[in-house]
């Protein structure tokens, strides 16, 4: 096991250095000139050489591209070209917004959708079990911006309960504002995100009722609950993780249709207004930090896979 973690870890990091230089090629392969974000309509030729000599962008690709790697290896994502702040420390301070977003959203979902995934496997035969699965399918096909002007329009505006968007300019330190601020945004992510995980916890559920080992466990002598939950759980829950993975990371890169909704400075909203203003170290640091955060979920699942089920680690350990 330690072999493989040392193995997946090292694969992690040539990952985000492959995808570090397949963003800085890419943004530079589209159209347009960084610099003029920092010029004014009718600017001169000199003005336009000074802007460019400013963000480097009159330099050669490779010097380009090895300043980078220079600063990206002492954890330097550089400078924005219209503010010239560091673009680390706007990136942390949004991050605490997205992520407490992503995680209390995934949580929420997590709570909704395996107890009722669980039911709806278990009584599929009955009338509500019928409907929840109705109703997961229906959840799936809802977008869920639209979810997120419904939630706004009944309650933020209909019944005035919450605040429609926005978020404190204190941050967490008005910590009831800051909470009050993401019930709505947390809400529409948990909705549709539960609706998606109700079908795997279920898909996975009914596989397990159909296995030879539960029907071994009853044979000799369990009951049905304990035979369920000492041996089916666990078994069912490697492909779940697996899934709960794949969500997580998704709505972490799906929370700018939220954000823009509810009007949260998160990573979404500077990701959007750094393509808006060409500005390629923000944009780059972004997508950079957002691809960190998804290789590091799909590390910890598997980790966690392995952990549950020591077939897994046996085909490791046979590697």
């Amino acid at each position: 096991m330690g072999r493989y973690l040392l193995r997946r870890t090292f694969v992690l990091a040539l990952s985000l250095i492959a995808a570090g230089l397949v963003l800085f090629v890419l943004l530079r392969l589209l159209p347009g000139d960084p610099a003029a974000a920092l010029l004014s309509v009718g600017a001169d030729e000199a003005q336009i050489a000074a802007a460019r000599a400013q963000v480097g962008s009159d330099q050669p690709i490779w010097v380009q591209l090895g300043m980078f790697l220079s600063d990206l290896a002492r954890f330097d994502l550089g400078k924005s070209f219209v503010s010239g702040a560091p673009v680390l420390p706007e990136i942390a301070a949004r991050l605490s917004v997205t992520l407490p977003l992503t995680v209390a959203s995934f949580l929420l979902a997590v709570a909704i959708a395996v107890p009722l995934g669980i039911i709806s496997a278990l009584r599929a035969d009955r009338w509500y079990g019928a409907l929840l699965s109705a109703v997961s399918q229906l959840g799936i096909a809802v977008p869920v911006f639209w979810i997120g002007v419904l939630l706004i329009w009944l309650v933020a505006v209909k019944w005035r309960m919450l605040p429609a968007s926005g978020f404190p300019m204190k941050g967490w330190q008005d910590f009831p504002g800051a909470f009050r601020a993401l019930i709505l945004p947390v809400l529409t992510i948990a909705l549709v995100m539960s609706a998606s995980l109700m079908r795997y916890v279920r898909s996975a559920t009914l596989d397990v009722l159909g296995a030879d080992y539960l029907r071994n466990a009853r044979a000799l002598g369990a009951s049905f609950p304990r035979a369920l939950i000492r041996h089916g759980i666990r078994n069912g829950a490697v492909p779940v993780i697996s899934i709960l993975g794949i969500e997580l990371a998704s709505t972490l890169l799906g929370a700018v249709v939220v954000e823009r909704v509810f009007a949260l400075p998160g990573l979404g909203s500077m990701l959007l207004l750094g393509i808006q203003q060409r500005d390629y170290p923000t944009v780059q640091g972004v997508l950079l930090v957002s691809t960190l955060l998804v290789l590091l979920i799909g590390f910890v699942a598997d980790v966690v896979q392995r952990l549950i089920d020591p077939r897994l680690r046996e085909t490791v350990a046979g590697r």
